[in-house]
């Protein structure tokens, strides 16, 4: 491993050459190469990862594995991988940018379904369903019977204001 501040054996010192000039400014893109379509797409330096995934998903084909994260190679190096969030970045000479999908990751496979997990949720969801339909009905019977009270008190009420006696005087 390599401490921060130190260099590679074999990064390429400035002036080694003898020249002794400023080092190479960094690409104004960088080229990422999707396994999945086999094509190379170019972003601006300082692109998230999380857009370069966007960008590549969105013009894939149909069928095709989506890209899960972006990772920087090298020939006999363990690969740097970049969350979301991280600003794509150029290793230098040898590295290149690339996706991976679920079939390239090892290690990342989903897991069978569980028999009586789906079971135990499938009777959850009956029940939780039956529960909501039962309340719904109740509802509605509930608001038919306030309906048909009002109607007959707005048709009782008016017949037992005109009937009643005037009041008597003492």
């Amino acid at each position: 491993m390599e401490r921060r501040g130190q260099q590679p054996e074999d990064a390429e010192l400035p002036g080694k050459d003898g020249a002794g000039g400023p080092p190479a400014p960094p690409p104004l893109f960088l080229e990422v190469t999707c396994r999945s379509s086999g094509k190379v797409r170019r972003f601006a330096a300082g692109t998230t990862a999380r857009y370069a995934l966007h960008a590549i998903n969105r013009k894939l084909e149909p069928g095709a594995p989506p890209a899960l994260h972006v990772e920087a190679v090298r020939d006999g190096e363990e690969p740097v991988s970049f969350g979301p969030s991280a600003a794509l970045a150029d290793y230098g000479r040898g590295w290149r940018l690339q996706t991976v999908t679920a079939q390239d990751a090892p290690g990342i496979h989903p897991a069978p379904p569980r028999a009586d997990t789906d079971s135990v949720a499938r009777e959850t969801a009956r029940s939780s369903t039956s529960a909501y339909v039962a309340k719904i009905v109740l509802a509605f019977v509930f608001i038919f019977f306030l309906g048909g009270l009002f109607t007959y008190l707005l048709e009782v009420v008016p017949e037992m204001l005109q009937t009643s006696p005037a009041p008597e005087s003492l």
